[in-house]
This record gives structure tokens, sequence and C-alpha cells, in this order.
């Protein structure tokens, strides 16, 4: 029997709106936006959760070295005795000295390297003697100023391993900063894979329901005598082979579900549906601009950056400290002493024992080769840094260009396979009306159909393809967050930092 051409018709016009996409997402899926998939990737993925610890590591980094500005206080107390004998006009003197100290003090370094020191002293003295007895208190305050003059001189040097923890935590921002771009760019990836897995098993759900009416219409025929018995097993064949890419690509489906639910940490609520079509519009490109844009965003750059200001500052350091060591102490206080404790305060403040001098210590090392050689290995260092940013300066540069001809070549293949999927569809619906008249094969049938299936697929691939030149192009040059609308703020590691005061 013919197959009558509203029954062709009907099978043809399933087939086309089925591999148009238009298909909508089942019950008991959750429909999820690309913004969405986006937000709660960096919101909630463990790896960039994991990230962000290591600018909160390098903020408790620079609070412990900014601790060399903590002043120091100290206290001593003792208490004595020293008993000892002398020989005077032939008889023997026993003498006894009874001590008792109660001293304390405040010390603190000073921004360009020297130290300021507080300290009060107040001591008990009694001496017991065969002879007489004897005993005073004294007490003193006396402020000490050291502050170096060459070497270790200037608030660079002092706070040397501040600003080093301050690069730190910077490079540890960009470092994560690449970190989240990697995944955000791996979820804009994994989104529209499955998307087009999704859309991919609905071509191979429609082949295979395709495949089945061929099966019926072909039983019919066959019952009929119009077509030879062996053409049901060709039928049967082509159903099975259907029947297993869609289990195939059912399973693919699922796995690509899980590992975008992953990324994003979705939860369990249902499966996920992708609602948002890959971006298919021409997207305009100046390669000079987008290079331009690539090295002044690109957070590897930016983090061997923070690595070479760190080397340079260690370069400047190790050179201050070749000069000789000379330094300037002055001390200057007030001294009380009576036997009475009472009248000791008095004549402190009265000013009656004052005290001051004022000197210099000077140091240098014969030969100061510990210190050239580290001066010349942070140059070295620095030398090595700014050969390793040029390096990866032209890295980028190609990754840029790059991803421009991948845009570029992904466009055209989106007009090639629309052509393509065009073409196989007229060719499969001119085999089906030649099979209901008796000019093609069932085998001819199956094998136009095939051509349609891989066609669609092609044009699913190369839409998703495009899309996906668009999202290493934005990574290379450095914009893909500030597209997304994610901002890096710093507040964030500080308030975990702020978590375990």
């Amino acid at each position: 029997m013919k197959r009558s051409p509203t029954t062709s018709g009907a099978i043809a016009l399933l087939l086309t709106l089925t591999l148009s996409g238009l298909a909508a997402a089942q019950e008991g899926r959750t429909a999820l936006t690309l913004k969405e998939a986006i937000r709660s990737a960096a919101e909630k993925n463990l790896d960039v959760k994991a990230e962000l610890y290591n600018p909160a590591v390098a903020e408790a980094d620079i609070q412990k070295n900014r601790a060399i500005y903590d002043p120091n206080v100290t206290a001593l107390t003792n208490y004595g005795e020293n008993s000892s004998s002398s020989q005077s006009v032939g008889s023997a003197i026993i003498s006894t000295l009874k001590s008792f100290n109660l001293n304390a003090g405040v010390n603190r370094l000073l921004p360009y390297g020297g130290t300021v020191a507080l300290a009060f002293t107040n001591n008990w003295t009694r001496t017991e003697s065969t002879i007489n007895n004897n005993e005073y208190f004294q007490n003193g305050i006396a402020v000490t100023v050291s502050q170096p003059l060459l070497k270790n001189f200037g608030q660079e040097t002092t706070e040397l391993n501040i600003s080093l923890a301050r690069f730190g935590k910077e490079a540890s921002r960009d470092q994560f900063e690449t970190k989240l771009t990697a995944i955000i760019t791996q979820v804009r990836t994994e989104y529209f894979k499955l998307y087009s897995l999704r859309e991919d098993l609905e071509v191979k759900k429609t082949s295979l329901a395709l495949a089945r009416k061929v099966l019926d219409e072909t039983t019919a025929r066959v019952k009929a005598g119009v077509l030879p018995a062996m053409e049901i097993l060709n039928a049967e064949f082509n159903v099975s082979t259907r029947e297993s890419a869609v289990i195939s690509a059912e399973r693919s489906l699922q796995d690509e579900r899980e590992l975008l639910r992953t990324l994003i940490q979705g939860g369990e609520a249902g499966e996920i549906d992708p609602v948002d079509p890959p971006f298919t519009d021409p997207y305009p490109i100046a390669q000079e601009s987008a290079l331009k844009e690539a090295r002044d965003h690109r957070p590897e750059l930016k983090q061997l950056g923070e690595s070479l200001k760190s080397s340079e500052l260690q370069e400047r350091v190790s050179r201050n400290k070749l000069l000789p060591d000379l330094s300037v102490i002055a001390t200057g206080g007030l001294q009380g002493i009576d036997g009475s404790y009472g009248r000791q305060w008095e004549t402190l403040s009265r000013v009656d024992y004052p005290n001051w001098q004022i000197g210099f210590n000077f140091a240098y090392p014969l030969g100061n080769n510990a210190a050239k050689n580290d001066y010349i290995r942070n140059r070295l260092k620095s030398e090595q840094l700014r050969t390793q940013i040029r390096s990866q300066e032209e890295s980028i540069d190609n990754e840029v260009r790059s991803a421009i001809r991948g845009v570029q070549s992904g466009y055209k293949q989106l007009d090639v396979t629309k052509r393509g999927s065009a073409y196989a569809e007229e060719v499969l619906n001119a085999y089906i009306k030649k099979a209901a008249v008796g000019l093609a094969t069932t085998k001819d049938v199956f094998d136009v159909q095939t051509n349609l299936v891989t066609a669609k697929g092609a044009e699913i691939q190369a839409k998703t393809g495009y899309d996906n030149a668009l999202t290493q192009y934005w990574k290379a040059t450095g914009e893909l967050l500030r597209r997304e609308g994610i901002r890096i703020d710093a507040g964030d590691a500080d308030a975990l930092y702020g978590k375990m005061k």
C-alpha cells in the first residue's frame, strides 16, 4: 500500500518542529537561566570558596607583620642578699648587702627603623655591718632613642614584611579571580553543552519516532504484498540502532546535568533544564582594542605584576643593606635618691640628679659579601620576573588572536550548518514522497534520515561552539567576569579573617 501524502507530511512536520529546539521543559525539571547558573557558581562553588581563603590568610599575614609596632612591656623584680667579711685593725668586719629591685619599661619600634624605650627603676638597698647600718632608696626615669642613619634607615626597610604581605594579598586576589574566571568559563561551557545534549536527545527521539512509523508502514506494505519481507528486517534494524542512540544520549544528558549541578551546587530540586539558547548574533571585534583589554585586565598579568613589585622592593631594601651600620643613641633621664622612700620622689621631682648621654655606634663587615650577594640575587629575580611578564604578554596576545579566529570561524559555521540542515530536510521530504510511490526503498529513507540527524547535530554543535568561542574570547581578554556582572570584593576575604578573630 502507498503512504498517503498526509501521513508523509505529518512525519516531516513532526521532525522539523522537534529538531528546531522548541520542545518545552518536562514536569519535574528545574528551569535554569544562564545568569542563575553563573550566580550560583560564584556564590556556592566549593572550589571558589576554598580559593577565597587564600586572601583571608594573606590578611592574617599583614596583621601579623604589623605587630612590629606593638609596644613591648617589660617588668623585673628581684630580692637578694650578699654577705662578706673584711679585716680592719685586727678585727673582722662582717657586712650584709640586701637589695630589692622593682623595674618596668616599655619600648616600641619607630617607622624609620629606630626604637624608643621608656624605663622606670625603683631600688632599695640596705647594708648591715658590725660597724654601722646604711639604707637608701633610689629610683629613676629614663628615655632612650636609637636611630639607624644609614643601613636599616627608612620606612620602606622597616615595613618590608608588611609590604610583602600586602603584595601577597593582592596576588592571592588575582589568583582568586583566575580561579573564579575558570569556573565561570566552565559553567558557561557546560550549560550550553547541556543545552546541546538536550537538543541532540530530542533529535534522536524524533528520529526513533520516525523510524518506528516507517517500520509500521513497511510492515503494512509487506502484508499487502507491495514490499518483500526483508524490508521489515531492515526497518527493525534501524529502529534498534536509533533506540541505542537514544539510550546513549539520555545517559550523556544525565551525566552532564550532574556535572553542572556540582559546579553550581544546585541541590537536589529536580533535573536541571537550561532555558537560554546559545548566542548566535554577530559579534564585532577590534583586535587592537582586544589586545589592550587583555593586557590591562588579565589576572595572570596582574599577579606577575604584584610579584615584580615585591621583588623590586626587596631589591631596594637589599641595596640599603650594603651601607655601613651607623646609629645614633641618645638617653636622658632623672634620678632620685634618699634614705626615705618618700623623699626620694621629691629629689626626683626637683630634678636634682639629671643625666643624659649621646653617642654613635658604627659597624661594617669587611667584604660585606652576604649583603652584596643578597642584592645580586634580588636584582636577578626582578629581571627574571620582567622576562616572565613579557613572555606572558606574548602568550596572552597569541591567545586573544586565536580566540578572535575562533569567534570568526564559529560564526561562519553557523551559516554552513544551517544550510546543511535545510538541504537535508528537503532531501528527506523528497525521499519520503518517492517511497510513497515506490521510487525509493526503506533503506534509502533511513539513509537520508541519518543524514538529517547528522546535519541537525552539526547545527546544534555549531551554535554551542560559537557561544563557547565567545566565552573563550571574553576569558582571553579578561572581561568575562565584568560581562557577567561579577565583581571581586576584598571584603569577602576580610570577613572570613574577621570571623576567626
